[in-house]
Order: C-alpha cells, then structure tokens, then sequence
C-alpha cells in the first residue's frame, strides 16, 4: 500500500479531535484517507493509516464506524477499515489487518525480537526432560513423534532441532501481526502474540509470547478467562471459559473449556479437554477427557476417552517424576481407573481399576484390563466385540472438524491394519505359547504383571483369528474389486500381485499416521544424511506415507498371507482365494452378531432401572422406549444388520466371480 504524510488541515482536524503526536511527520495514511472518524488519539513512533469507511454490526444489532477513538499507537500500521476503541495502555509494534476490531482492551504490545511462541521447549512425557519438543507454527503429530520418542538417534533429534531453529529464526520479528477480520474485545493483556484471520478474542486475560494461526476458513476463538503463556493454537480451535495454558502446543480444531489447565503439553488434532488437567502429556489426534477430577499425565495418547477420575503416576518418590506410559491407539478408561507408570496398554483396550504393576500389553490389544484385589487381569481381544468399539472407529472420522485446506496432521482412521493385525498375530503366538509353557488345564496364566483365565486366554485366541480373517478377506476383496475383469488363475495372480515391495515387515503407529517402519526409517535416514533440510519437506513425505497407505497395505497382507494360510502367493489357485473370501465372510457376520448383541444389552430390563417413575415393569418399558427408543428401530443397530447383509453379498458376489475364472 502507498502511503503518503498527513496534510496541514488533517493535522489541525486531528489536533481539533484531541489527538497528539510527538512528531507528526511520522504519521503516513493512504489515499483516500479521512480524519473523521478519529479522536482522542496519541501517535508515537512510525504509525501507518488505512481508510476508514466501514460499519461495523456488534452483538445485539449495536453498529459503529471504523476509526479509531481512546487509544495510543507506537510504531502500529492500521489497515483499511479497523475499528480501535477503548484501549486503556496502549498498542505498540503490530500490523494490524484490515477489518479488525479492537474494542475495551489494556495492553496489545510486542517487546522484541520475539519468535511468538516458535522454538519454546515442551518437556513432554518426561517432567525432568529429555525428550522436550520445540514447536513451531507448522509442527505436525509425526514430527512430535520423531522429536520426542526417538532419542536412541541423537543425530535426527539433533537435525530436527536445527531445521526448527531455523523456522525460528525466519520467524522472529520485532513486529507482530494481527490478521485481517479480527476481533479483540475486552482483554486485558496481550504481548508478543502473533494472531491470523479472523480469530476472536473476547474477554481473555493474558496472553503471552505465542501464535494463534487462525485463519478464514478456520477461525480461532479464544474465550473469557484464558491464561496462556508460551504457546502456540492451530487453526480451527475454540479455547474458552478460563483455560489456562503454560508451553503447551495445541492442534488444528481442538476444543479446551471448563477451567481446563494444561503445562508442557501437545495437543494434536481435534483433541477436546475441558475440567481436568494435563501435565506432559503427549495427546494425539482424538484424546478426550472431560471429568473435573481426570489427570493425564506423563502419557502417550490418541483416539482416547479418559472416563471422571482417570489418574496416572510418574513419580514413586524417588528419583523424580522421570517415568513415563503409553496407552496406544484407541484406549479407554473407566471412571476412577489409575494407571502406575512406566506400563503400556495395548490398541483400543479398556482399563478399568487401579493398576499399580508395570503391564505391557502392545501385543494384545482390543483387550480388557481389569483390577481385582490389587491383580490386573488382562480379557484378550474381548473389545473386538464390543459395541462401543465399533461405535468409536465410526464417529472419528464425522468429528474431524478441521476446515483448514493445510491439514498438519495424519490422521488414518482404521480400525484393523497392519498395525493391529501384526499385534494380533503375535498375540496368537504369545496365548498359544502361554497355554503350551503352563498347559492348557491351568486357571491362570501369568503375561506382565497381568494374569489371564483359561477361558479368556481361549476366547482370545479366537478373536484375533476371527480378525486377522476379517483383515485378510477385506484385503482380498478390495484388491479384486480394483483388478477389473480377470478371466485366468494367471491374470488372478497377476492381479493380485503388488505394486510395490514397499510394506513388507513392520508397520507404526505414529500418533495418527500408520505406515511402514522402512519408510519411517528411510525419512529419517534422509534427514540425518542432509537429504532433507526444511521441516515442510518432512510433513510432505508423511503425507505421501499417509496417501499410499492401501498400496503398501496390500503389500503386508500379501506377504503376511502366504504364512498364515500357508500359501505360495505366486502359485495360488482360485480355490485358494475362495477360501479365504469364505472365511473372511464367516468373521464378518461372526463379529457383527457378537457386537449385535453386545448392542441388545443397552436394551435389557437391568438398564431400565430408573426409567418409569412410580411406575410398573410397563410403565417403566414404555418411558424406557420413549426416551431411547426400541431396539428394532435403532439406528446403530439397523446399521449394523445392513453391514451383515452388504457384506453377505459382497462375499457371495466375489466367490460367484472367482468361479467363473476358467
């Protein structure tokens, strides 16, 4: 924009309309410039004006015009259209976007050169440190990862360290900025904050050396009572009712409320805290906690609900709070449950109780974790079962609220992959080994620090090969669908075979992102050797892992096939495939009625206690069903007897075409 100094007769107006300047000089406006709506303003330093001509519409329908009245600028450039009122110190050192409003504040200032956040050092899992994260604007969960949990590379922490170093310093600035459509209303003190588009904040308390990258398509609120020092919130977030937080880290379209309160702390896409607390967590994409007595601490989250009363231990009182947990992808706890740290609770289990020996349960995931008398007992692959489950793996995807167009994170939502299916693979192996080593007429059987009942350890067994089949099958059909018409066993082979080696071995969850270890080891390989010099460059090979995450799926499975079902894949027959179509259609029914069921007991007489005040067993189902309606008619359950028939179908379509393959 070109600027140009203030006229003679605007001096006299502006001077009329109780401004003052110490040098009038260094006041410059834009053409088209009107003095008219500007009183009782002080200009110190280099201040530049915009135009002034719109009208603003607040709450209730109250209009006012763009300008500026009660206020002092130091070294501030007003964009067109901004309204400034009220503000009781003054503004220094911002640039300040066109159509901003800025009503009844106390300070808004940067004293620098400041980052904004860039470059602060979260002392994540680990209170005493060692595993701090620097965040910046662009970080992503999978950097977090990298940065935080692989410290046995010391050369790819070190690089990492230095490519936010340098983001850092292109970054730090001894101006701020305050985007285009904001508003700042009623906040008593902001200093060296940067703040995108259209974010609003209203009724803050203190905000200090952080970024809110808001932006139009998503736009950040920051809401009544919040204290945040050394920060950084991602675009899409609403952080409201007295949120108080100290270098934390918090993602696209996160939701934090309730006096909730959090320090050395990441929080990764659509995470949602409100009443608790949260002290060097790592939240992934999906961690939830909502109860005013729930403290996460020192832990490995993601796609995770903390039930009222969730606590963990990093400290035994001796060397410091030095101890750390993980809890993998999908897990659960139940109200008052407790967790001893160091443990690791395996994907999508539940822990119920208080735990205080040191489990591992990686390998045995979509478990129960159960305390009895001071005993964990662990219930094998029984959540594979559960309605809530299934429930879960549903509605993530339908609660990604990111609008963003630039998603930072990687978010896979599968329920079975090969990260899962490799874990119940091993799970098998291990209660298959446990029932050899102890002998299949044991009560119980002890796995780290947990004990499981004969029976459970069976019904294990057979979840997980239920689910392996289910996984394999699906695998199976989806590489088919996509062959287009084949006519051969060899064309079936052909078809069949994958289009890339890239997914053989092991696969990692990286807070969100599923992908190959070879292929994380290969990015990270690049970045130790000077391969890759800036962090967008990382966030993209992610997202590349994260596009190609089917193509190197069937590779897995391909080869994982070939030892389970003890097949030679380059050899394999039509009736081979049939097969496997064929039981992978026997796991899918087999698990939907399982969860059918599991669904009728939301339905039973025993959870009508309650229901049917003053009433008899009829009255107590008739209010009962008004209030959650039938089971006949409910809607997850219609789904789940839909998804039993599609894939019935499915299945006998596919075996119908690999029978006329001559």
């Amino acid at each position: 924009m070109n600027y140009r100094h203030l006229l003679k007769e605007e001096i006299s107006s502006l001077e009329s309309q109780g401004c003052s300047a110490r040098n009038w000089g260094d006041v410059l406006v834009s053409e088209g410039f009107s003095s008219r709506h500007i009183h009782q303003v002080q200009f110190s330093g280099t201040v530049r004006l915009g135009r002034f001509d719109k009208e603003f519409t607040l709450y209730g329908g109250f209009q006012c015009h763009s300008g500026l009245m009660q206020v002092a600028l130091h070294n501030v450039t007003v964009e067109d259209d901004c309204c400034i009122q009220h503000v009781q110190n003054y503004i220094a050192n911002y640039h300040i976007g066109a159509g901003t409003l800025i009503q009844n504040i106390g300070l808004l200032a940067v004293e620098g050169p400041t980052s904004f956040g860039n470059g602060i050092e979260v002392s994540v899992l680990n209170e005493t440190g060692g595993r701090e994260v620097m965040i910046h604007d662009n970080l992503s969960a999978q950097q977090a990862y990298m940065m935080a949990l692989y410290r046995h590379r010391p050369l790819l922490v070190q690089k990492l360290q230095e490519m936010t170093k340098a983001y850092v310093e292109r970054v730090t600035s001894s101006e701020g900025r305050i985007g285009r459509d904001c508003q700042i209303i009623n906040t008593q003190f902001i200093r060296n904050v940067n703040v995108g588009d259209s974010a609003q904040i209203i009724g803050s308390c203190r905000l200090r050396n952080g970024s809110i990258n808001s932006c139009a398509e998503a736009p950040v609120t920051i809401g009544q009572g919040c204290i945040f020092q050394d920060f950084i919130i991602c675009s899409g977030c609403r952080i409201i009712d007295g949120v108080m937080l100290e270098r934390c880290f918090v993602g696209q379209a996160c939701k934090l409320g309730h006096g909730y309160m959090a320090s050395d702390s990441l929080f990764f896409s659509n995470c949602q805290g409100e009443n608790g607390e949260a002290c060097a967590i790592f939240a992934g994409p999906f961690t939830v906690t909502h109860h005013k007595s729930s403290l996460l601490i020192a832990g490995m989250y993601s796609f995770m609900n903390a039930g009222s009363g969730s606590n963990q231990s990093n400290h035994m009182y001796k060397l410091g709070p030095i101890h750390q947990g993980i809890m993998e992808r999908g897990s659960k706890t139940a109200s008052d449950s407790y967790v001893l740290w160091p443990s690791r609770v395996g994907a999508f289990s539940l822990v119920m109780g208080r735990h205080v020996t040191h489990s591992d349960t990686t390998n045995l995931p979509f478990s129960y974790l159960i305390e009895k008398q001071n005993t964990t007992y662990l219930v094998p692959g029984v959540n594979l079962r559960s309605v809530g489950t299934i429930r879960d793996a549903q509605k993530w995807p339908k609660r990604d609220g990111r609008t963003d167009p630039n998603r930072l994170d990687c978010i896979n939502y599968n329920l079975l992959s090969p990260f899962t299916i490799q874990k119940m693979l091993k799970g098998v192996d291990t209660l298959n080994n446990l029932k050899y080593a102890s002998g299949e007429l044991s009560d119980l059987y002890s796995f780290h620090s947990t004990k499981i009942k004969n029976s459970s350890l069976k019904k294990g067994i057979q979840f997980y090969t239920t689910a392996i089949h289910k996984f394999m099958g699906n695998s199976v059909i989806s590489r088919l669908e996509k062959a287009g018409e084949i006519k051969t066993e060899e064309q079936l082979r052909a078809a069949l075979r994958p289009d890339t080696q890239i997914g053989e071995g092991e696969w990692i969850d990286l807070s969100g992102l599923i992908a190959p270890k070879s292929e994380v080891q290969r990015l990270m390989a690049d970045v130790e050797e000077g391969r890759i010099t800036q962090l967008s460059e990382i966030n993209s090979r992610f997202h590349e892992m994260h596009e190609n995450y089917y193509t190197y799926e069937w590779t897995w499975a391909f080869h994982q096939m070939q030892s389970f079902y003890g097949l030679d894949m380059d050899k394999v027959t039509v009736a081979d495939v049939i097969r496997i179509v064929e039981q992978w259609k026997d796991a899918v029914v087999g698990l939907d009625k399982l969860v059918y069921e599991d669904a009728r007991k939301e339905f039973s007489l025993a959870s009508m206690t309650g229901f049917g005040a003053d009433g008899n067993r009829d009255q107590k189902e008739l209010d009962f069903e008004q209030v959650r309606g039938d089971f006949e008619s409910n809607g997850f359950v219609n789904a789940v007897l839909k998804h039993i028939e599609v894939k019935s179908q499915l299945g006998d379509r596919t075996i119908n075409m690999l029978k006329a393959i001559g």
